[in-house]
């Protein structure tokens, strides 16, 4: 039986397969540290699971109108007023099964074939796949550690052609943690706002920033491209429930319209009952957010510090998200048992193999010198996974 081309050109989505991966060794007993969970270790609070309870005993159990509960949305906009200045309408929002669902329901309402979509490495892996179910081109612009991880205004004029249908930028990012100030922010706006193209402001580590850092959106710092941003966040990240499956998106009505028909014609609406838990995230007591955030840094701090005394590794310290994106370049021809490490992915295999670690090999994020860790584990668990490291690495020739 024959099967669609595009189903032969993407990849199934590497960090869900190794969270797979994971469950399995546990269950088979191995004493296993993981660096790959991109989710929080916290439990989803009280509150929100309380009121999913309540929805569901009060026959919350139907179908809702397929871009999400008028409650939800207007609790959406007002968020955005409240916490960016930013004013939108109901009918701006979409509500999806996860900010995954909704960057690709707008990807396939905005993008055709042939168009290029421009995407800063590193990048969250699935943003390529999204791109080519589409039917786009993506355009990959490498960025630099010396630059933070950052796209430059250079880089960013140098890849906007007339084909550009889209530019995809993270901020703070997946796997890196960079972030963006509201300078760098201002000059690749007077970049784009002189080309006809579409971004994607992909917030969804909005709330998770360190020392200090005020969140900085590129609609607020330049409001000229409102109606050519969609912004995509969630309560995922923030609220610690990434198995609620609710993201969303903010934007342009008539590109709402054209990804909300998309979803109509996929998953319908996203779960009620998930939607009446994300009501109350958004419209409660927001303290727990700032605990788990205070918790984050202490993990940062230790990370980044015992990977920067291992030999053979280097580290970015981020300024947002839950992932650090080590250097492995000096690791690269080394040798285990005779076998040379020739790339991240090798490096990351031997590190599962020798450690009983596992981290995320950096190919699938647009790097070959880099792997990532998820520092959503406890504070003993990235001191062990780390002295595993330090002691495999030791036995490399």
């Amino acid at each position: 039986m024959r099967l669609s081309e595009r189903s032969k050109v993407i990849k199934p989505a590497i960090t869900l397969a190794l969270a797979a991966k994971a469950q399995v060794l546990r269950a088979q007993g191995v004493d296993l540290v993981n660096f790959t969970a991109g989710e929080p270790d916290f439990d989803t609070p009280e509150r929100i699971k309380e009121a999913a309870v309540h929805a569901l005993k009060k026959g919350m159990t139907k179908y809702t109108d397929v871009r999400g509960i008028a409650p939800l949305r207007e609790a959406i906009v007002q968020t955005y007023q409240r916490d960016h200045g930013l004013s939108y309408n109901k009918d701006e929002v979409l509500v999806s099964c996860g900010a995954k669902h909704a960057i690709y329901n707008v990807m396939q309402g905005i993008v055709d074939k042939g168009d290029e979509v421009i995407i800063p490495a590193p990048y969250w892996v699935s943003y390529v796949d999204m791109v080519l179910l589409a039917g786009g081109s993506p355009t990959i612009v490498p960025t630099k550690e010396e630059n933070g991880f950052r796209i430059t205004t250079d880089q960013l004029q140098e890849a906007l052609t007339p084909r550009t249908r889209l530019f995809v930028l993270n901020s703070p990012c997946n796997p890196t943690g960079a972030t963006y100030s509201a300078e760098e922010l201002v000059a690749l706006s007077r970049i784009l706002e002189k080309h006809d193209c579409f971004v994607i402001s992909d917030d969804i580590y909005e709330k998770i920033l360190y020392d200090g850092l005020r969140f900085q959106n590129i609609v607020t710092i330049n409001p000229g491209l409102r109606e050519r941003t969609i912004i995509v966040s969630g309560v995922s990240k923030t609220y610690a429930m990434t198995g609620w499956r609710i993201g969303y998106a903010l934007g342009p009505a008539s590109v709402i319209d054209a990804a909300g028909k998309i979803q109509s014609q996929s998953t319908s609406n996203p779960t009620s009952i998930a939607q009446a838990a994300a009501l109350e995230a958004l419209s409660g007591p927001q303290d727990e957010v700032g605990v788990m955030v205070r918790e984050f840094q202490k993990r940062r701090d230790l990370i980044v510090r015992q990977i920067n005394r291992i030999p053979g590794l280097s580290c970015f310290r981020p300024q947002g998200a839950f992932y650090v994106f080590p250097n492995v370049r000096s690791l690269l021809g080394k040798k285990a048992s005779r076998k040379e490490l020739a790339t991240a992915n090798e490096i990351a295999q031997y590190l599962l193999e020798e450690a009983r670690v596992l981290v995320v090999p950096g190919e699938d994020f647009g790097s070959s010198e880099n792997v990532r860790f998820s520092y959503a584990t406890s504070l003993e668990e990235i001191e062990k996974g780390c002295e595993r490291i330090a002691a495999a690495l030791r036995k490399l020739e």
